[in-house]
């Protein structure tokens, strides 16, 4: 089976695009390499994917519809799903920067939507990333998939919010089967250096102070990479059914095992070796104090079933992280 990956040269993208590919798919991945962070660990995760026979990397812009469609040529006709995830990722960052997020998350999204209806004519399901950022101010913990999420607390948020119910449209008017899915803060190697982990790591090493907001007094739900990526490939062999006939699903994919910041960086100090410098500030725009996902549904429909504490987890980074700086 052909299957198009967007943002394959992302964090997440790349490993499910070398999962697919170990399994035996054939994998089209799309990226633009933009330089929001640096462009040579997207190159490091092309080169892994390039090692397969089967994997074939076209540089286009998701925003830019007729170009990657041209830039895709032939091979629309052999898609049968597709699992976009490229887009503009970071909380604080759509602070600084709007237009990137309407660009690449709404017109971006806008525009997968157009080339499943009209361009794909084999396609079988979407399956996109939304995030755990959707559920904004709301603070009923374990959030969960038929909570409020009209209350956003990011530019970002809003973008994600946005993509799921355009894919409830097109859903809805044309019936294109799709599976969103809510991402919770994924970790792991080669992740995204703005990441608080990635970013942790790399003052610690270099001695550098860490700045823990709203005084350390947060909790997350971190998520392995390899756990995630279980979850997204088995909502890419699902078909989303509901009751009303709709064939739209969203699910959360996290850990449901939230960890306070503080025992967090208690961890990774022990991984690294090395103690941090804290600086504690407090709560920033956008953020949230506490994320925790319900994933019943998911454990449910998809089988999904996350195994990787962070206490396993992070030694891993660490040992990769190790190896990509050179300390």
């Amino acid at each position: 089976m052909t299957i198009l990956v967007t943002g394959a040269a992302g964090f997440i993208g790349a490993f499910v695009a070398r999962a697919l590919l170990e399994r035996g798919e054939r994998v089209i991945g799309l990226d633009n390499l933009d330089s929001y962070y640096d462009p040579a660990l997207k190159r490091h995760r092309l080169e892994m994917l390039e090692a397969h026979g089967d994997f074939r990397f076209v540089r286009a812009d998701i925003a830019d519809f007729a170009g990657m469609v041209e830039t895709l040529g032939g091979e629309r006709e052999a898609v049968r799903v597709v699992v976009h995830l490229a887009a503009q990722a970071g909380v604080r960052h759509s602070l600084e920067n709007p237009f990137a997020y309407a660009r690449s998350n709404l017109l971006g999204h806008l525009a997968i939507l157009e080339l499943c209806r009209h361009r794909l004519p084999r396609l079988e399901r979407l399956v996109y990333a939304s995030s755990s950022s959707v559920y904004g101010a709301n603070t009923e913990v374990p959030f969960a998939e038929d909570q409020r999420v009209d209350r956003p607390v990011s530019l970002y948020a809003a973008t994600k919010r946005a993509d799921e119910l355009m894919s409830e449209t097109y859903a809805r008017l044309y019936g294109i089967p799709q599976i969103g899915l809510r991402f919770f803060t994924v970790y792991g190697p080669m992740g995204r250096p703005d990441m608080a982990y990635f970013a942790f790591a790399d003052a610690i090493v270099e001695g550098r102070p860490i700045r823990l907001f709203n005084h350390g007094r947060m909790r997350r739900d971190f998520t392995w990479i390899e756990d995630v990526v279980a979850g997204v490939l088995a909502a890419a062999d699902h078909r989303p059914a509901r009751e009303d006939g709709v064939p739209h699903r969203i699910f959360n994919l996290g850990n449901h095992r939230p960890v306070e910041l503080l025992t967090f960086v208690h961890l990774l100090e022990r991984a690294i070796g090395r103690e941090a410098v804290k600086e504690f500030a407090p709560m920033q725009p956008g953020d949230v104090v506490e994320t925790c996902a319900d994933i019943t549904a998911a454990r449910r429909e998809l089988g999904f079933a996350p195994t990787t504490p962070l206490e396993e987890g992070l030694p891993r980074f660490v040992a990769w992280h190790r190896r990509w700086r050179g300390w």
